[in-house]
C-alpha cells in the first residue's frame, strides 16, 4: 500500500525541507510526497523549486493566499495513494508516528485513524488557552457528529484513499478540520484514535491559527453536521 502525504506550506522556509526528509524517512516504504505551497513570500518557494526533482515528490503553487483547507483541496486532485494523511510544515508533529497509524489501515482494522495529541504519549506543554480551546471544539464537535474523539482539531488524519478522495471538500481555512470530521462521522467508516507525540509551537515562532479560527471552528461544526449534506 502507498502513502500519500500532503503538506499545506506557507511561509514555512526554516522547516519546509526538513519536514520532507523527516517524511522520507517516518519508516514507510511506499510515500507520495505532495507539497502545496500556499503563495508564500518568505522564501519557501525558492527552497522548494531547488529541491531535486524525485519521483516521491510533487510541488504544487498557488498564485495567491487562499488558506490551509484550500492547499489540501488542491492536493486531493493530485494524489494517489491508498491512505492519505496531512503533515503540517512547522515540526509540531513527528511523521514518525506514521507507520503506527498506518499499520491499522494495512490490517484493516481502521478506515481512517486520528492521531491524539491529549492521550497520553510525549507532550511539549501547550498554552492552557489553547488546550481548553481544542477541548471546548472536540466536545462540540463529539455531540453533534456522535463521536467519541479526544482531539477534533488534530492535524493527523490518515483516510483511505478512496474515501479521501471521494469528500467534497469546501473550507479554505483552518475550518476543514470540523468538516473533514462532520463528513466522515455521517459514512460508514471505522474510524480509530492513537495517541502521538505533540511538540506545540508558539505564535512568536509563527504559529498561524489563532482565536478567530477559533470562532469560526463553531461555525463549521453546526453548519457540516446540520446544514450541510
Amino acid at each position: 500500500m502507498k502513502l500519500s502525504v500532503i503538506i499545506p506550506v506557507y511561509d514555512e522556509r526554516e522547516t519546509v525541507a526538513q519536514i520532507i526528509e523527516r517524511v522520507r524517512n517516518c519508516g514507510v516504504a511506499d510515500l507520495e510526497i505532495v507539497v502545496v505551497n500556499d503563495c508564500s513570500s518568505d522564501g519557501t518557494r525558492e527552497i522548494l523549486e531547488a529541491l531535486p526533482e524525485a519521483p516521491d515528490l510533487k510541488i504544487l503553487h498557488h498564485d495567491v493566499n487562499k488558506g490551509k483547507g484550500a492547499a489540501i483541496r488542491t492536493a486531493q486532485a493530485n494524489v494517489t495513494g491508498d491512505a492519505v494523511v496531512i503533515q503540517d510544515a512547522d515540526l509540531e508533529y513527528s511523521p514518525e508516528e506514521f507507520p503506527h497509524m498506518f499499520s491499522l489501515l494495512v490490517d484493516d482494522k481502521a478506515d481512517v485513524v486520528y492521531g491524539s495529541r491529549y492521550s497520553g504519549r510525549e507532550l511539549l506543554v501547550d498554552s492552557f488557552w489553547h488546550y481548553l480551546g481544542n477541548k471546548v471544539l472536540t466536545v462540540a464537535s463529539n455531540v453533534c457528529s456522535n463521536l467519541h474523539l479526544t482531539d477534533m482539531e488534530t492535524c493527523y488524519k490518515m483516510i483511505r484513499g478512496e474515501l479521501f478522495r471521494s469528500l467534497k471538500l469546501e473550507c479554505a481555512r483552518f475550518g476543514i478540520e470540523p468538516e473533514v470530521t462532520a463528513k466522515l462521522a455521517r459514512l460508514d467508516c471505522r474510524i480509530y484514535e492513537v495517541p502521538i507525540s505533540y511538540c506545540a509551537r508558539r505564535f512568536d515562532e509563527g504559529k498561524k491559527i489563532g482565536w478567530r479560527d477559533g470562532i469560526a471552528a463553531f461555525w463549521y461544526i453546526f453548519k457540516y453536521n446540520f446544514l450541510k449534506k
